[in-house]
């Protein structure tokens, strides 16, 4: 999924539990969640990567999933989408909770390489913030252990 995304030269963040995890996490997360740019070209990347892996939209009503029209002009009237694919779920988040988007994300991204491929992964710091402002059940039982990992970290100067 992360692989496509980076063929396609898709600009963003990737968020949530499995960007936890890449900052040292324990806890698991069934789904990969990113916060891609809203610039156009990005868009029509974005549905270009989604088309590859076949990405439907999730439901818990229709197992395969509920195609719909995956192209540039979908994503500019969504805030948020789940999507399932052939690689797993997707959820594509353009306002995460207590952030505006990926600009406000893109200047604290963390670059880790997996194995050859780089991918952006939202800030810590901004995962946190995240989790705060969502203040779901799972996310008040994540932060104790991600405030944690963030006293770990080195200080900036």
């Amino acid at each position: 999924m992360l692989r496509v995304l980076a063929d396609h030269g898709v600009q963003y963040a990737l968020i949530g539990g499995l960007a936890a995890t890449l900052h040292g996490s324990p806890l698991r997360t069934g789904d990969a969640d990113i916060c891609p740019s809203r610039l156009s070209e990005n868009l029509t990347r974005l549905a270009a990567a989604l088309r590859t892996m076949d990405a439907k939209i999730r439901s818990p009503d229709a197992a395969a999933g509920l195609p719909f029209a995956c192209d540039a002009s979908f994503f500019h009237n969504v805030e948020l989408v789940n999507l399932t694919t052939k690689f797993g779920d997707l959820d594509v988040a353009f306002m995460p909770a207590g952030t505006a988007g990926y600009d406000d994300l893109k200047p604290n991204i963390v670059q880790y390489d997996l194995g050859g491929l780089v991918v952006p992964v939202a800030a810590l710091a901004d995962i946190i913030r995240s989790k705060e402002s969502a203040n779901r059940p799972r996310d008040r039982a994540a932060l104790p252990t991600l405030r944690a990992l963030l006293a770990r970290q080195p200080k900036k100067t």
